[in-house]
């Protein structure tokens, strides 16, 4: 069985980081958010395919260094954007039937094979993951009939024409055919264009109570970093030799940390130094990057090769060497 995972967006909340790396990319409890995605995927499924847009030729050279343990992975890039549905197209030829389809940014604990069973006991054409949250105003919502049949769904609602609070949390699995359902060869977004279309043909939610974020904002990356160490799904390891203070940190090769003290929920890329004095955490540090003899970094993401000086406090910031191209 395959899956397809979509690979797109600029990573415009995530800048200046994401001007050199895309978002998928960024570390956060020892591996990039894009592998802790598709850590979700059963052993049923042993095959994926990337459909990707922005830094496709980064994210190609970082699968061919780091190959996945289980899956075989292609990727396929486009070459304008072409929104979510136009990318499921453009990648998905030979997809397979049932095939997962998966966003490469969401951070969860969804059960994945008992979403399959769900799907193949009501014989569904399309099931989505649910996932119930407070504001529905950036997601797409979905009305449920009784067995979970959704018979409405709106894309990114004002809280007043919200049918209600599961929205889609981007995980799904559909019959191969809903690929010919997508036009070729233009941007095409698959939940406002083709989902409420195709709704007569079967397409239930799957409700899961359990923990998501969607890790497109600073904020919520580093959230989506805490829920994966307190899930037991980080990289946690002893802290750096010399090091003091709590966990869990996740700890590249390389890492200098000699008198350098951190909270909990940080992620240390390879070849990063914290001098001596300087305190860490909630953040994460991409490779190379140093903390100057008794800086503070806190709640921030801090890019590869970058140097906080010493003595600096950093809070809530995304910092690069990175320029716009």
């Amino acid at each position: 069985m395959q899956a397809l995972v979509l690979i797109g967006g600029f990573g415009t909340r995530l800048r200046p980081v994401t001007y050199d790396l895309p978002k998928q990319l960024i570390p956060i409890a020892g591996k990039p958010m894009l592998y802790h995605a598709l850590d979700l995927l059963p052993r049923e499924v042993d095959r994926a395919v990337f459909a990707t847009g922005y830094k496709a030729d980064v994210i190609a050279e970082y699968v061919r260094a780091h190959p996945h343990p289980r899956l075989a992975i292609r990727t396929v890039p486009e070459a304008e954007p072409l929104g979510t549905g136009g990318g499921m197209r453009n990648a998905g030829d030979g997809i397979g039937d049932p095939f997962v389809l998966l966003n490469s940014d969401v951070i969860s604990d969804v059960n994945v094979t008992a979403l399959l069973a769900f799907h193949r006991e009501r014989q569904a054409y399309g099931t989505m993951y649910l996932h119930e949250v407070e504001d529905v105003r950036p997601y797409g919502v979905a009305a449920l009939d009784a067995r979970d049949r959704i018979e409405r769904f709106v894309e990114k609602p004002e809280p007043a024409d919200a049918p209600s609070r599961w929205i889609n949390a981007g995980v799904h699995v559909w019959a191969e055919s809903v690929l010919e359902q997508i036009p070729r060869g233009r941007p095409v977004s698959f939940e406002r264009e083709i989902v409420p279309g195709i709704l007569d043909r079967g397409v239930y939610g799957f409700r899961s109570h359990g923990y998501w974020e969607d890790a497109g904002t600073p904020e919520r990356l580093l959230h989506a970093q805490r829920l994966l160490f307190d899930g037991g799904r980080g990289g946690a390891s002893p802290l750096p030799s010399g090091a003091s203070g709590t966990g869990p940190v996740a700890v590249g090769r390389g890492v200098s940390a000699d008198g350098g003290s951190f909270g909990p929920y940080v992620t240390l890329s390879d070849g990063v130094s914290v001098r001596a004095g300087a305190h860490v955490e909630n953040s994460v540090l991409l490779e190379g990057a140093v903390v100057g003899a008794g800086a503070t970094v806190r709640n921030s993401i801090i890019g590869p090769n970058f140097e906080i000086p010493p003595g600096r406090h950093v809070l809530d910031a995304v910092l690069a060497n990175a320029r716009p191209p």
